[in-house]
């Protein structure tokens, strides 16, 4: 049997899709840092912004995020006075996030971070962008299908 070639780094799509992710955040981070903000915690935010007041299982169905990961976010944004987290009434195993008022506040300032991050990235059009945000949203879904095979849920 012969033994098939390892593939180089350069070859593996997890590879440039982790690193373009790690590029991406760290080019946000200089437009976040001014707001006390990481990129999780934006991404939190934004979250909010479109869903409003959710269960912190909806939220991390949302993010991609399990409870592990999520729930020391949220207790750092509650700390800072950006969300609350509150025992649903109806069902006191679930925990609910909303925005507090000054998180609902920097909706404006942060409107603004993705369009300046754009503007970083030299000779990017905007119907690139979307190309590229359909692709990775595609492959996205596949990928999380493929685990969702594999983990039997």
């Amino acid at each position: 049997m012969t033994e098939r070639p390892l593939l180089s780094l350069d070859e593996h799509l997890c590879f440039a899709v982790y690193a373009c992710a790690r590029e991406t955040m760290r080019l946000y981070r200089s437009f976040l840092e001014p707001h006390g903000l990481t990129f999780p915690q934006y991404m939190v935010l934004v979250a909010l912004y479109e869903l409003g007041a959710c269960t912190v299982k909806a939220l991390g169905e949302r993010l991609y995020l399990d409870s592990g990961t999520l729930t020391p976010l949220l207790k750092r944004m509650q700390e800072s006075g950006l969300v609350d987290r509150r025992r649903d009434i109806e069902d006191e195993r679930k925990m609910c996030v909303s925005l507090t008022d000054k998180g609902r506040a920097l909706r404006e300032q942060l409107g603004e971070v993705p369009e300046c991050v754009k503007e970083q990235i030299v000779g990017l059009r905007d119907e690139e962008v979307a190309d590229l945000r359909a692709q990775v949203r595609a492959l996205l879904e596949r990928i999380h299908l493929a685990n969702e095979r594999l983990s039997g849920e």
